[in-house]
Protein backbone atom coordinates (compact mmCIF):
# COMPACT_ATOMS: atom_id res chain seq x y z
CA UNK A 1 0.00 0.00 0.00
CA UNK A 2 2.44 2.34 1.05
CA UNK A 3 4.67 1.56 -2.39
CA UNK A 4 1.05 2.25 -4.25
CA UNK A 5 0.97 5.74 -2.52
CA UNK A 6 4.44 6.30 -3.30
CA UNK A 7 3.75 5.98 -7.17
CA UNK A 8 1.27 8.41 -7.34
CA UNK A 9 1.52 11.97 -8.98
CA UNK A 10 0.61 14.69 -6.48
CA UNK A 11 -2.67 15.59 -8.25
CA UNK A 12 -3.67 12.52 -7.33
CA UNK A 13 -2.66 13.25 -3.94
CA UNK A 14 -4.40 16.27 -3.50
CA UNK A 15 -7.40 15.22 -5.04
CA UNK A 16 -7.52 12.04 -2.77
CA UNK A 17 -6.99 14.86 0.38
CA UNK A 18 -9.95 16.69 -1.13
CA UNK A 19 -12.31 13.51 -1.01
CA UNK A 20 -11.31 12.46 1.99
CA UNK A 21 -12.11 15.64 3.71
CA UNK A 22 -15.48 16.27 2.30
CA UNK A 23 -14.01 19.58 0.06
CA UNK A 24 -15.75 17.27 -2.94
CA UNK A 25 -17.67 14.70 -3.30
CA UNK A 26 -16.94 13.59 -6.67
CA UNK A 27 -14.51 14.57 -9.19
CA UNK A 28 -14.96 17.10 -12.59
CA UNK A 29 -12.57 18.13 -14.93
CA UNK A 30 -12.39 19.75 -18.49
CA UNK A 31 -10.38 20.61 -20.90
CA UNK A 32 -10.21 24.37 -22.10
CA UNK A 33 -8.90 25.46 -25.62
CA UNK A 34 -9.33 28.54 -27.38
CA UNK A 35 -10.26 27.34 -31.14
CA UNK A 36 -7.32 29.74 -32.62
CA UNK A 37 -5.30 27.45 -33.96
CA UNK A 38 -4.51 23.15 -33.87
CA UNK A 39 -3.53 21.37 -30.88
CA UNK A 40 -0.26 20.15 -30.66
CA UNK A 41 1.50 17.55 -28.78
CA UNK A 42 1.51 19.68 -25.51
CA UNK A 43 -2.11 19.89 -25.81
CA UNK A 44 -2.12 16.17 -25.25
CA UNK A 45 -0.99 16.13 -21.64
CA UNK A 46 -3.38 18.24 -20.41
CA UNK A 47 -6.22 16.38 -22.89
CA UNK A 48 -5.25 13.03 -21.38
CA UNK A 49 -4.46 14.29 -17.48
CA UNK A 50 -7.48 15.76 -17.09
CA UNK A 51 -9.52 12.87 -18.85
CA UNK A 52 -7.44 10.40 -16.77
CA UNK A 53 -8.38 12.13 -13.51
CA UNK A 54 -11.77 11.81 -14.33
CA UNK A 55 -12.22 8.30 -15.55
CA UNK A 56 -10.02 7.33 -12.32
CA UNK A 57 -12.17 8.81 -9.78
CA UNK A 58 -15.50 7.96 -11.58
CA UNK A 59 -16.13 11.31 -12.56
CA UNK A 60 -17.06 13.68 -15.45
CA UNK A 61 -14.61 14.88 -18.02
CA UNK A 62 -16.06 18.75 -20.04
CA UNK A 63 -14.24 19.87 -23.14
CA UNK A 64 -14.96 23.50 -23.17
CA UNK A 65 -13.96 25.80 -25.58
CA UNK A 66 -12.55 28.76 -24.54
CA UNK A 67 -13.87 31.17 -27.09
CA UNK A 68 -13.90 34.24 -25.45
CA UNK A 69 -11.88 36.59 -28.13
CA UNK A 70 -13.62 36.68 -31.29
CA UNK A 71 -10.65 37.57 -33.16
CA UNK A 72 -8.49 34.82 -33.96
CA UNK A 73 -11.75 32.08 -33.55
CA UNK A 74 -13.02 29.99 -36.36
CA UNK A 75 -15.47 26.86 -36.36
CA UNK A 76 -12.56 25.23 -38.23
CA UNK A 77 -10.57 25.29 -35.33
CA UNK A 78 -13.48 23.83 -33.15
CA UNK A 79 -13.72 20.95 -35.98
CA UNK A 80 -10.50 20.05 -35.55
CA UNK A 81 -10.20 20.22 -31.65
CA UNK A 82 -13.16 18.11 -31.20
CA UNK A 83 -11.11 15.48 -33.83
CA UNK A 84 -8.17 15.47 -31.84
CA UNK A 85 -9.68 15.44 -28.56
CA UNK A 86 -11.89 12.51 -29.43
CA UNK A 87 -8.77 10.91 -31.51
CA UNK A 88 -6.58 10.73 -28.61
CA UNK A 89 -9.43 8.89 -26.42
CA UNK A 90 -10.66 11.43 -23.92
CA UNK A 91 -14.63 10.64 -23.55
CA UNK A 92 -16.16 13.79 -23.07
CA UNK A 93 -19.35 12.57 -24.65
CA UNK A 94 -21.86 14.82 -25.27
CA UNK A 95 -20.52 17.13 -22.39
CA UNK A 96 -19.32 20.01 -25.05
CA UNK A 97 -19.73 23.07 -23.99
CA UNK A 98 -18.75 26.69 -25.15
CA UNK A 99 -17.37 29.56 -23.00
CA UNK A 100 -19.48 31.98 -25.11
CA UNK A 101 -22.75 30.39 -23.53
CA UNK A 102 -22.09 32.04 -20.45
CA UNK A 103 -21.70 35.41 -21.51
CA UNK A 104 -25.42 36.27 -19.73
CA UNK A 105 -23.76 34.92 -16.33
CA UNK A 106 -20.74 36.64 -16.70
CA UNK A 107 -22.46 39.80 -17.31
CA UNK A 108 -24.55 39.41 -14.32
CA UNK A 109 -21.20 38.42 -12.62
CA UNK A 110 -19.76 41.93 -13.31
CA UNK A 111 -22.47 43.78 -12.57
CA UNK A 112 -22.46 41.89 -8.86
CA UNK A 113 -18.58 43.01 -8.53
CA UNK A 114 -19.90 46.42 -9.46
CA UNK A 115 -22.80 46.33 -7.09
CA UNK A 116 -20.25 45.32 -4.43
CA UNK A 117 -18.01 48.08 -4.55
CA UNK A 118 -15.10 45.75 -6.18
CA UNK A 119 -15.31 47.03 -10.21
CA UNK A 120 -15.45 50.20 -11.94
CA UNK A 121 -15.06 51.43 -15.98
CA UNK A 122 -12.09 53.36 -16.50
CA UNK A 123 -11.49 55.56 -19.62
CA UNK A 124 -7.90 54.92 -19.50
CA UNK A 125 -6.12 53.60 -22.43
CA UNK A 126 -4.62 50.30 -23.00
CA UNK A 127 -0.82 51.79 -22.88
CA UNK A 128 -1.60 54.38 -19.67
CA UNK A 129 -2.79 51.20 -17.77
CA UNK A 130 0.24 48.92 -18.80
CA UNK A 131 2.41 51.92 -17.66
CA UNK A 132 0.66 52.42 -14.29
CA UNK A 133 0.30 49.00 -13.57
CA UNK A 134 3.99 48.87 -11.43
CA UNK A 135 6.65 46.06 -11.55
CA UNK A 136 8.17 43.62 -9.27
CA UNK A 137 9.44 46.21 -7.16
CA UNK A 138 7.04 49.24 -7.09
CA UNK A 139 3.53 48.88 -6.55
CA UNK A 140 1.07 50.20 -9.28
CA UNK A 141 -0.80 53.89 -9.44
CA UNK A 142 -4.46 53.94 -8.71
CA UNK A 143 -6.91 54.93 -11.67
CA UNK A 144 -8.25 58.43 -12.09
CA UNK A 145 -11.78 56.71 -12.37
CA UNK A 146 -10.94 53.81 -9.43
CA UNK A 147 -13.27 56.11 -6.92
CA UNK A 148 -16.34 56.56 -9.63
CA UNK A 149 -19.88 56.04 -7.87
CA UNK A 150 -21.58 52.50 -8.50
CA UNK A 151 -24.24 54.21 -10.30
CA UNK A 152 -21.83 55.77 -12.72
CA UNK A 153 -20.25 52.59 -13.46
CA UNK A 154 -23.19 51.13 -13.69
CA UNK A 155 -24.46 53.23 -16.38
CA UNK A 156 -21.11 53.52 -17.98
CA UNK A 157 -21.02 49.76 -17.93
CA UNK A 158 -24.61 49.49 -19.54
CA UNK A 159 -23.68 51.81 -22.55
CA UNK A 160 -20.89 49.58 -23.02
CA UNK A 161 -22.74 46.65 -23.39
CA UNK A 162 -25.55 48.57 -25.28
CA UNK A 163 -22.80 49.51 -28.02
CA UNK A 164 -22.50 52.72 -27.21
CA UNK A 165 -19.07 53.19 -26.72
CA UNK A 166 -16.08 53.02 -28.94
CA UNK A 167 -13.34 49.99 -29.28
CA UNK A 168 -10.90 50.73 -26.68
CA UNK A 169 -12.46 53.70 -25.25
CA UNK A 170 -13.66 52.43 -22.36
CA UNK A 171 -12.51 49.12 -20.17
CA UNK A 172 -14.54 47.18 -16.68
CA UNK A 173 -11.70 46.91 -14.52
CA UNK A 174 -11.69 45.07 -11.25
CA UNK A 175 -10.72 46.78 -7.69
CA UNK A 176 -8.79 44.68 -5.69
CA UNK A 177 -5.30 46.38 -4.87
CA UNK A 178 -2.53 48.35 -6.80
CA UNK A 179 -0.01 47.72 -4.51
CA UNK A 180 -0.33 43.92 -4.22
CA UNK A 181 3.03 41.87 -4.79
CA UNK A 182 1.20 40.04 -7.46
CA UNK A 183 0.78 42.27 -10.18
CA UNK A 184 -2.09 40.38 -11.89
CA UNK A 185 -4.12 41.53 -8.86
CA UNK A 186 -3.91 45.20 -9.62
CA UNK A 187 -6.61 45.99 -10.54
CA UNK A 188 -6.77 43.75 -13.73
CA UNK A 189 -9.01 44.50 -16.74
CA UNK A 190 -12.28 41.92 -16.76
CA UNK A 191 -14.11 43.55 -19.94
CA UNK A 192 -13.49 45.44 -22.81
CA UNK A 193 -15.21 46.83 -25.65
CA UNK A 194 -15.12 45.16 -29.01
CA UNK A 195 -17.53 45.49 -32.14
CA UNK A 196 -16.69 42.49 -33.26
CA UNK A 197 -19.01 39.24 -34.81
CA UNK A 198 -18.40 35.78 -32.74
CA UNK A 199 -18.41 32.75 -34.30
CA UNK A 200 -21.27 31.33 -31.73
CA UNK A 201 -23.04 34.35 -30.96
CA UNK A 202 -22.69 36.58 -33.37
CA UNK A 203 -23.72 40.26 -32.97
CA UNK A 204 -25.28 39.62 -29.56
CA UNK A 205 -22.31 41.25 -28.03
CA UNK A 206 -20.00 44.16 -28.37
CA UNK A 207 -18.36 43.83 -24.91
CA UNK A 208 -16.32 40.57 -24.39
CA UNK A 209 -14.83 39.34 -21.00
CA UNK A 210 -11.08 39.06 -20.60
CA UNK A 211 -9.57 35.47 -19.92
CA UNK A 212 -8.69 35.32 -16.50
CA UNK A 213 -12.45 36.78 -15.75
CA UNK A 214 -14.40 34.27 -17.88
CA UNK A 215 -12.50 31.61 -16.90
CA UNK A 216 -12.80 30.72 -13.42
CA UNK A 217 -16.69 31.47 -13.91
CA UNK A 218 -16.79 29.15 -16.90
CA UNK A 219 -15.12 26.91 -14.27
CA UNK A 220 -17.85 27.66 -12.20
CA UNK A 221 -20.59 27.14 -13.70
CA UNK A 222 -19.97 23.74 -14.74
CA UNK A 223 -19.09 22.45 -11.44
CA UNK A 224 -15.87 21.64 -12.00
CA UNK A 225 -13.90 20.56 -8.94
CA UNK A 226 -10.34 20.81 -10.38
CA UNK A 227 -9.30 22.95 -12.77
CA UNK A 228 -5.97 21.29 -13.55
CA UNK A 229 -3.82 23.87 -15.50
CA UNK A 230 0.02 24.81 -16.48
CA UNK A 231 2.16 26.65 -14.54
CA UNK A 232 2.31 30.01 -16.21
CA UNK A 233 -0.66 30.49 -14.80
CA UNK A 234 0.10 29.63 -11.01
CA UNK A 235 0.49 33.69 -10.36
CA UNK A 236 -2.95 33.70 -11.99
CA UNK A 237 -4.28 31.55 -8.95
CA UNK A 238 -5.48 34.88 -6.60
CA UNK A 239 -7.12 36.39 -9.20
CA UNK A 240 -8.64 32.83 -9.67
CA UNK A 241 -9.80 32.35 -6.55
CA UNK A 242 -10.96 35.59 -5.41
CA UNK A 243 -13.61 35.68 -8.87
CA UNK A 244 -15.40 32.46 -7.98
CA UNK A 245 -15.14 33.92 -4.59
CA UNK A 246 -16.13 37.17 -5.31
CA UNK A 247 -19.21 36.09 -7.45
CA UNK A 248 -20.21 34.19 -4.69
CA UNK A 249 -20.25 30.79 -6.18
CA UNK A 250 -20.93 27.83 -3.77
CA UNK A 251 -17.94 24.86 -3.56
CA UNK A 252 -15.97 26.57 -6.03
CA UNK A 253 -13.49 24.81 -8.37
CA UNK A 254 -9.73 24.54 -7.29
CA UNK A 255 -7.07 25.39 -9.37
CA UNK A 256 -4.10 23.14 -9.55
CA UNK A 257 -1.09 23.30 -11.42
CA UNK A 258 1.53 21.02 -13.30
CA UNK A 259 4.55 21.50 -15.80
CA UNK A 260 3.98 21.64 -19.27
CA UNK A 261 4.98 19.45 -22.02
CA UNK A 262 8.59 20.55 -23.46
CA UNK A 263 9.76 18.19 -26.65
CA UNK A 264 13.48 18.65 -27.78
CA UNK A 265 13.99 19.98 -31.55
CA UNK A 266 10.38 20.80 -32.07
CA UNK A 267 8.19 23.61 -33.36
CA UNK A 268 5.05 23.88 -31.53
CA UNK A 269 4.74 27.94 -31.47
CA UNK A 270 1.49 28.85 -33.56
CA UNK A 271 2.91 31.87 -35.09
CA UNK A 272 6.21 29.58 -36.16
CA UNK A 273 4.36 26.67 -37.60
CA UNK A 274 1.74 29.50 -39.05
CA UNK A 275 4.73 30.98 -41.11
CA UNK A 276 5.84 27.63 -42.06
CA UNK A 277 2.58 26.84 -43.63
CA UNK A 278 2.22 30.44 -45.02
CA UNK A 279 5.64 30.24 -46.50
CA UNK A 280 5.35 26.80 -48.25
CA UNK A 281 7.79 24.83 -46.14
CA UNK A 282 5.45 22.76 -44.64
CA UNK A 283 2.28 21.10 -46.53
CA UNK A 284 -0.20 22.53 -43.97
CA UNK A 285 -0.67 22.45 -40.38
CA UNK A 286 -0.96 18.52 -40.85
CA UNK A 287 2.10 18.43 -42.22
CA UNK A 288 4.00 14.64 -41.28
CA UNK A 289 6.82 17.04 -39.99
CA UNK A 290 4.83 18.96 -37.36
CA UNK A 291 4.14 17.84 -33.39
CA UNK A 292 0.34 19.30 -33.96
CA UNK A 293 -2.01 16.26 -33.32
CA UNK A 294 -3.75 16.33 -36.72
CA UNK A 295 0.10 16.25 -38.09
CA UNK A 296 1.11 13.07 -35.32
CA UNK A 297 -2.03 11.42 -36.46
CA UNK A 298 -1.29 11.76 -40.16
CA UNK A 299 2.30 10.48 -39.74
CA UNK A 300 0.67 7.44 -38.38
CA UNK A 301 1.63 7.77 -34.29
CA UNK A 302 -1.64 6.11 -32.47
CA UNK A 303 -2.90 7.33 -29.43
CA UNK A 304 -1.87 4.67 -26.93
CA UNK A 305 2.31 5.29 -27.95
CA UNK A 306 1.07 9.47 -27.14
CA UNK A 307 -0.83 8.14 -23.79
CA UNK A 308 2.89 5.89 -23.09
CA UNK A 309 4.82 8.90 -23.79
CA UNK A 310 3.23 11.38 -21.18
CA UNK A 311 2.97 8.48 -18.53
CA UNK A 312 6.96 8.35 -19.21
CA UNK A 313 7.65 11.97 -19.00
CA UNK A 314 5.26 11.95 -15.65
CA UNK A 315 3.14 14.37 -14.01
CA UNK A 316 5.32 16.89 -11.43
CA UNK A 317 5.05 20.89 -11.22
CA UNK A 318 9.12 20.65 -12.31
CA UNK A 319 9.81 22.21 -15.88
CA UNK A 320 11.69 19.79 -17.59
CA UNK A 321 12.06 18.81 -21.52
CA UNK A 322 11.31 15.32 -22.73
CA UNK A 323 13.47 13.75 -25.79
CA UNK A 324 11.62 13.07 -29.09
CA UNK A 325 13.21 9.82 -29.60
CA UNK A 326 11.21 8.56 -26.02
CA UNK A 327 8.00 9.77 -28.19
CA UNK A 328 9.60 7.64 -31.09
CA UNK A 329 10.60 5.25 -28.52
CA UNK A 330 6.88 4.60 -27.15
CA UNK A 331 5.45 4.27 -30.76
CA UNK A 332 7.54 1.56 -31.89
CA UNK A 333 7.20 -0.09 -28.46
CA UNK A 334 3.30 0.06 -30.02
CA UNK A 335 3.35 -0.64 -33.45
CA UNK A 336 5.94 -3.72 -33.00
CA UNK A 337 3.30 -6.78 -32.00
CA UNK A 338 0.02 -4.96 -33.74
CA UNK A 339 1.50 -4.11 -37.40
CA UNK A 340 1.85 -6.72 -40.46
CA UNK A 341 5.01 -6.92 -41.97
CA UNK A 342 5.47 -6.38 -45.47
CA UNK A 343 8.11 -6.02 -47.98
CA UNK A 344 9.32 -3.68 -49.90
CA UNK A 345 11.89 -2.38 -52.00
CA UNK A 346 12.31 1.72 -51.12
CA UNK A 347 14.97 2.15 -54.00
CA UNK A 348 14.37 -0.79 -55.95
CA UNK A 349 16.85 -3.04 -58.22
CA UNK A 350 15.70 -5.85 -60.51
CA UNK A 351 16.70 -9.37 -59.16
CA UNK A 352 17.12 -12.20 -61.77
CA UNK A 353 17.35 -15.49 -60.77
CA UNK A 354 18.80 -17.14 -63.92
CA UNK A 355 18.43 -21.16 -63.02
CA UNK A 356 15.12 -20.35 -62.25
CA UNK A 357 12.63 -21.99 -64.33
CA UNK A 358 10.80 -19.08 -66.39
CA UNK A 359 7.41 -20.71 -66.16
CA UNK A 360 7.77 -22.00 -62.69
CA UNK A 361 5.10 -19.74 -60.15
CA UNK A 362 4.92 -21.11 -56.23
CA UNK A 363 3.04 -19.12 -53.25
CA UNK A 364 5.30 -19.12 -50.17
CA UNK A 365 3.60 -18.62 -47.00
CA UNK A 366 4.86 -15.96 -45.07
CA UNK A 367 4.27 -15.06 -41.27
CA UNK A 368 2.52 -11.39 -40.66
CA UNK A 369 4.62 -11.28 -37.46
CA UNK A 370 7.18 -13.09 -36.57
CA UNK A 371 6.16 -12.12 -32.91
CA UNK A 372 2.56 -12.23 -32.70
CA UNK A 373 1.47 -15.14 -34.23
CA UNK A 374 -2.26 -13.85 -34.14
CA UNK A 375 -1.14 -11.86 -36.64
CA UNK A 376 -1.47 -15.00 -38.81
CA UNK A 377 0.53 -15.25 -42.62
CA UNK A 378 -0.09 -15.03 -45.90
CA UNK A 379 1.01 -16.25 -49.33
CA UNK A 380 3.52 -14.45 -51.30
CA UNK A 381 4.06 -15.02 -54.93
CA UNK A 382 7.33 -16.06 -56.04
CA UNK A 383 9.03 -16.45 -59.51
CA UNK A 384 12.29 -15.67 -61.52
CA UNK A 385 12.48 -12.09 -61.48
CA UNK A 386 12.61 -9.89 -58.45
CA UNK A 387 13.19 -6.36 -56.58
CA UNK A 388 15.50 -6.16 -53.82
CA UNK A 389 16.77 -2.71 -52.30
CA UNK A 390 19.43 -1.03 -53.87
CA UNK A 391 21.57 -1.07 -50.75
CA UNK A 392 21.37 -4.73 -50.66
CA UNK A 393 24.03 -5.08 -53.42
CA UNK A 394 27.28 -3.72 -54.31
CA UNK A 395 29.76 -4.35 -56.54
CA UNK A 396 33.01 -3.79 -54.13
CA UNK A 397 31.68 -4.44 -50.58
CA UNK A 398 33.76 -3.55 -47.87
CA UNK A 399 34.45 -5.87 -45.00
CA UNK A 400 31.37 -7.24 -43.14
CA UNK A 401 28.93 -6.70 -45.67
CA UNK A 402 27.70 -9.66 -45.88
CA UNK A 403 24.57 -8.95 -48.55
CA UNK A 404 25.01 -9.39 -51.89
CA UNK A 405 27.93 -8.82 -54.04
CA UNK A 406 29.81 -10.74 -57.02
CA UNK A 407 30.37 -14.33 -55.82
CA UNK A 408 28.96 -14.43 -52.38
CA UNK A 409 25.61 -16.18 -51.61
CA UNK A 410 22.51 -15.05 -49.09
CA UNK A 411 19.20 -16.05 -48.24
CA UNK A 412 16.32 -14.82 -49.52
CA UNK A 413 14.33 -14.02 -46.79
CA UNK A 414 11.45 -16.83 -45.76
CA UNK A 415 12.51 -18.39 -49.80
CA UNK A 416 15.72 -20.06 -51.19
CA UNK A 417 19.51 -19.26 -51.04
CA UNK A 418 21.16 -17.37 -54.14
CA UNK A 419 24.74 -16.75 -55.54
CA UNK A 420 25.30 -13.34 -57.32
CA UNK A 421 27.00 -14.19 -60.69
CA UNK A 422 27.06 -10.90 -62.12
CA UNK A 423 25.30 -7.45 -63.11
CA UNK A 424 24.47 -5.09 -65.37
CA UNK A 425 25.26 -0.97 -65.22
CA UNK A 426 23.13 1.52 -67.75
CA UNK A 427 25.02 4.57 -69.48
CA UNK A 428 25.83 6.19 -65.74
CA UNK A 429 27.18 3.50 -64.43
CA UNK A 430 24.34 2.77 -62.44
CA UNK A 431 23.09 -0.39 -61.51
CA UNK A 432 20.05 -1.94 -63.53
CA UNK A 433 20.21 -5.27 -62.84
CA UNK A 434 21.71 -7.90 -60.60
CA UNK A 435 21.73 -11.93 -61.90
CA UNK A 436 22.45 -14.61 -59.37
CA UNK A 437 21.08 -18.77 -60.04
CA UNK A 438 19.41 -20.36 -56.74
CA UNK A 439 19.67 -23.33 -54.88
CA UNK A 440 16.24 -25.61 -55.17
CA UNK A 441 17.49 -27.48 -52.12
CA UNK A 442 17.35 -24.42 -49.86
CA UNK A 443 13.75 -23.41 -49.87
CA UNK A 444 12.91 -22.41 -46.12
CA UNK A 445 9.83 -23.89 -44.29
CA UNK A 446 10.13 -27.62 -45.75
CA UNK A 447 11.14 -28.52 -42.98
CA UNK A 448 14.76 -29.83 -44.14
CA UNK A 449 18.10 -29.17 -42.95
CA UNK A 450 20.09 -26.65 -44.53
CA UNK A 451 22.93 -28.00 -46.71
CA UNK A 452 25.06 -24.68 -45.34
CA UNK A 453 24.58 -21.55 -43.61
CA UNK A 454 24.61 -18.33 -44.64
CA UNK A 455 25.86 -14.70 -42.92
CA UNK A 456 23.10 -12.67 -44.76
CA UNK A 457 19.69 -12.31 -45.72
CA UNK A 458 17.83 -9.54 -47.58
CA UNK A 459 14.01 -9.14 -48.58
CA UNK A 460 12.16 -8.66 -52.14
CA UNK A 461 9.31 -8.34 -53.79
CA UNK A 462 8.02 -10.13 -56.93
CA UNK A 463 8.59 -8.39 -59.96
CA UNK A 464 5.66 -9.67 -61.55
CA UNK A 465 3.03 -8.73 -58.95
CA UNK A 466 4.61 -5.87 -57.27
CA UNK A 467 2.64 -2.45 -56.63
CA UNK A 468 4.30 0.35 -57.45
CA UNK A 469 4.46 3.44 -54.82
CA UNK A 470 5.67 7.17 -53.58
CA UNK A 471 7.17 6.52 -50.15
CA UNK A 472 8.26 9.78 -48.09
CA UNK A 473 10.99 9.58 -45.72
CA UNK A 474 11.03 12.17 -42.89
CA UNK A 475 13.37 13.37 -40.92
CA UNK A 476 13.52 16.04 -37.99
CA UNK A 477 11.70 19.30 -39.32
CA UNK A 478 14.48 21.30 -37.72
CA UNK A 479 18.20 20.76 -38.39
CA UNK A 480 19.43 19.41 -34.78
CA UNK A 481 22.95 20.86 -35.10
CA UNK A 482 22.18 24.70 -35.65
CA UNK A 483 19.12 24.59 -33.10
CA UNK A 484 15.49 25.35 -33.71
CA UNK A 485 15.48 28.69 -34.53
CA UNK A 486 18.15 31.86 -35.61
CA UNK A 487 18.89 34.24 -34.13
CA UNK A 488 16.32 36.56 -36.20
CA UNK A 489 13.36 33.80 -34.66
CA UNK A 490 13.14 31.99 -37.70
CA UNK A 491 12.69 28.11 -37.85
CA UNK A 492 16.23 26.51 -38.36
CA UNK A 493 14.75 24.23 -41.40
CA UNK A 494 16.45 20.99 -41.90
CA UNK A 495 16.79 20.62 -46.04
CA UNK A 496 16.67 17.18 -45.58
CA UNK A 497 13.66 16.89 -43.38
CA UNK A 498 11.79 14.59 -46.36
CA UNK A 499 13.28 12.60 -49.51
CA UNK A 500 10.55 11.48 -51.73
CA UNK A 501 10.67 7.99 -53.61
CA UNK A 502 8.52 7.78 -56.28
CA UNK A 503 9.53 4.10 -57.62
CA UNK A 504 9.49 1.93 -54.43
CA UNK A 505 8.28 -1.45 -54.76
CA UNK A 506 5.84 -3.33 -52.36
CA UNK A 507 4.40 -6.90 -52.31
CA UNK A 508 0.96 -7.45 -53.78
CA UNK A 509 -0.74 -7.56 -49.97
CA UNK A 510 -0.83 -4.00 -49.76
CA UNK A 511 -3.37 -3.68 -52.32
CA UNK A 512 -5.83 -3.78 -49.56
CA UNK A 513 -4.22 -1.03 -47.79
CA UNK A 514 -6.74 1.94 -46.18
CA UNK A 515 -5.87 4.96 -45.89
CA UNK A 516 -4.95 5.45 -42.22
CA UNK A 517 -3.62 1.91 -42.34
CA UNK A 518 0.02 1.13 -41.08
CA UNK A 519 2.83 -1.67 -42.00
CA UNK A 520 6.47 -2.64 -40.49
CA UNK A 521 8.11 -2.54 -44.27
CA UNK A 522 10.86 -4.74 -43.30
CA UNK A 523 14.02 -3.41 -42.65
CA UNK A 524 13.15 -0.28 -43.05
CA UNK A 525 10.32 1.11 -40.78
CA UNK A 526 7.12 1.48 -39.98
CA UNK A 527 4.64 3.21 -43.02
CA UNK A 528 1.43 4.61 -42.73
CA UNK A 529 -0.97 4.71 -46.09
CA UNK A 530 -1.32 8.80 -46.27
CA UNK A 531 -5.34 9.51 -45.04
CA UNK A 532 -5.32 12.42 -47.61
CA UNK A 533 -2.81 11.65 -50.59
CA UNK A 534 -3.80 7.49 -50.64
CA UNK A 535 -5.56 5.82 -53.42
CA UNK A 536 -5.14 2.51 -54.66
CA UNK A 537 -4.22 3.79 -57.99
CA UNK A 538 -1.86 5.90 -56.95
CA UNK A 539 -0.45 4.45 -53.28
CA UNK A 540 1.19 7.01 -50.85
CA UNK A 541 3.13 5.84 -47.75
CA UNK A 542 4.53 8.06 -45.09
CA UNK A 543 7.49 6.53 -43.11
CA UNK A 544 6.09 7.30 -39.19
CA UNK A 545 9.68 6.10 -37.90
CA UNK A 546 12.42 4.30 -38.64
CA UNK A 547 13.24 0.24 -36.80
CA UNK A 548 16.22 2.01 -35.00
CA UNK A 549 16.38 3.76 -31.43
CA UNK A 550 18.74 5.70 -29.81
CA UNK A 551 16.62 6.00 -26.62
CA UNK A 552 17.00 3.97 -23.65
CA UNK A 553 14.41 3.54 -21.45
CA UNK A 554 15.99 3.88 -17.91
CA UNK A 555 16.68 1.16 -15.46
CA UNK A 556 14.58 0.70 -12.83
CA UNK A 557 16.64 1.33 -9.26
Amino acid sequence: MAEAERSRHFIEREIDKDLAEGVYDHVCTRFPPEPNGYLHIGHAKSIILNSTMAKEYGGTFNLRFDDTNPTKEKQEFVESIKEDVKWLGADFGDRIYFASNYFDKMYECAVLLINKGLAYVSTMSAEDISATRGSFTEPGKNDPDRDRSIEENLKLFESMKNGEVADGAMVLRAKIDMASPNINMRDPVIYRVAHLTHHNTGDKWCIYPMYDFAHPIEDAVEGITHSLCTLEFEDHRPLYDWVVRECEFKNPPRQIEFAKMYLTNVVTGKRYIKKLVENGTVDGWDDPRLVSIAALRRRGFTPESIRSFIELSGISKSQSSSDYAMLEYCLREDLKLKRPRIMAAIDPVKLVIDNYPEDKEEMLTVANNLENEELGSREVPFGRELYIDREDFMEEPPKKYYRLFPGNEVRLMNAYFVTCTGFEKDETGKVTVVHCTYDPETRQGTGKEMPRKVKGTIHWVPAKEAVKATVRLYENLVDEEKGVYDEEGNVNVNPDSVKVMDSCMIEPAIRDAKPGESFQFVRQGFFVADIREYSPEAPVFNRIVSLKSSFKLPKAE
